[in-house]
């Protein structure tokens, strides 16, 4: 998909992604507020994507970061989120997931591999106005 070109957004979710915004779970407040929202280039969080909500994505970067619970792992739910992958794949962008035990029990190895993954990113895509590194 083309940079300029508008990602498809199914207007009946953004209810349901300002909700997310609002009620984070313990472990999406956590990356959020102690690592993604002092990066750059900036992320969103909850952003309707097509038919999906996404926990957090850069449009710059073309990334989204999911933080999955308990409820990923029922094998229904694997194949959702394969297609859901797919999906979003499809559009251009590359989606790395964390579960929730790693970022209770080893965030700082969560905000290392956030920080390797969207450098090595950056450079894919030439973008040299970034900082992933955060005080703290």
């Amino acid at each position: 998909m083309d940079e300029k070109e508008p990602l498809p957004v199914n207007q009946s979710l953004k209810g349901l992604a300002r909700n997310g915004r609002r009620n984070q779970t313990p472990e999406e407040r956590k990356v959020w507020y102690d690592y993604l929202n002092k990066v750059k280039p900036r992320f969103h969080r909850q952003r309707v994507i097509g038919n999906y909500i996404v926990d957090f994505y850069s449009p710059k970067l073309k990334v989204i970061i999911e933080i999955d619970g308990y409820q990923h792992y029922y094998e229904e739910n694997k194949e959702y989120d394969k297609k859901r992958t797919e999906y979003l794949e499809s559009l251009g962008f590359v989606v790395i997931r964390f579960d929730n035990t790693e970022v209770k029990k080893r965030f700082p190895w969560v905000v290392n591999e956030l920080m390797a993954f969207c450098e090595n990113r950056a450079k894919e895509l030439n973008i040299t106005d970034y900082n992933f590194m955060v005080e703290g």
